[in-house]
């Protein structure tokens, strides 16, 4: 339950910190040297990266491109929306994943199931009628960015399931899918800075949020790790925990960039944790 709860803070601090460095960054500059450093994390796996069944490795890079595009899309979003709306449409990978399950994976419906996603999505209507005149509109955008993060996370979230099911170990996994992610920012960055603008090296150096932000990364994904091979580890109770992130970001953004509406965003919140907690005792 501990390691669970430090991957749900460290995730919530994580949309913080992102806000924070794309203050002083761009998206793809954030992205890039992000993945960088996150991918130096995997590099002493390398001599159990090639011991596997390499048919799979067209499937990883799959998994990878949906999360190059997902990545895009999200950090796109939270650069221009108020980071406790962010956090509140970003449950909607829940009902995404849930869909996924059922559609994809076989995975059986209930009736709590049922009232749970309802929930979910009445949370994040709610949190989303805010938006008023012109200025909504160019939200709305940013609110279908965040909304196809959702969905490719959690497309990636039932290939993980696929993979893992064949002869392949977490850290190869994650090896080839963060080389992967390096090479397709790599190249969208040279095809950039080649037609579109050139990289600002001088705020890199001082971005100090990006590394903060690879470390957090890692960390936290260790911990869910470790968390998912324990045996008495519960799905149930490992989904309901994974969401102290939402309280986290809100009252991030609450502290930290001085957003309003906090008290409205922290109710719609608990109308999507409400909705994911039955869902998931129901199951």
């Amino acid at each position: 339950m501990w390691l669970v709860l430090l991957y749900g803070v460290l995730k919530g601090a994580r949309e913080i910190v992102k806000k924070k460095a794309l203050e002083r960054s761009s998206v793809l500059e954030v992205l890039f040297f992000y993945t960088a450093i996150g991918f130096l994390f995997v590099l002493p796996e390398i001599p159990k990266a090639f011991d596997m069944d390499m048919s799979l490795l067209p499937m990883v890079f799959v998994k990878s491109f949906i999360i190059f595009i997902s990545w895009l899309c999200g950090y796109a979003a939270i650069s221009k929306m108020p980071i406790s709306m962010y956090c509140v449409t970003d449950l909607a990978r829940v009902l995404f994943a849930t869909l996924l399950g059922i559609i994809v994976l076989g995975e059986s419906f209930t009736f709590y199931q049922g009232i749970g996603l309802s929930l979910v999505m009445a949370g994040l209507v709610l949190v989303n009628l805010q938006k008023k005149g012109a200025k909504g509109r160019v939200e709305f955008k940013y609110v279908l960015l965040a909304l196809v993060s959702c969905l490719g996370n959690a497309v990636s979230g039932v290939m993980d399931k696929i993979i893992m099911k064949r002869e392949i170990t977490s850290g190869q996994l994650q090896f080839w899918y963060m080389l992967f992610l390096l090479l397709l920012y790599l190249g969208f960055m040279i095809f950039h800075t080649v037609r579109v603008e050139k990289i600002d090296w001088k705020s890199l150096k001082t971005n100090y949020w990006i590394p903060v932000l690879s470390i957090m990364f890692m960390i936290g994904d260790r911990a869910l790790f470790i968390a998912n091979g324990m045996a008495d580890s519960r799905v149930t109770v490992m989904t309901l925990l994974k969401q102290s992130c939402v309280l986290v970001s809100i009252l991030g953004g609450f502290i930290f960039f001085k957003e309003k509406k906090i008290g409205y965003r922290l109710l719609c919140a608990g109308v999507v944790v409400a909705g994911i907690a039955i869902a998931t005792i129901g199951a």
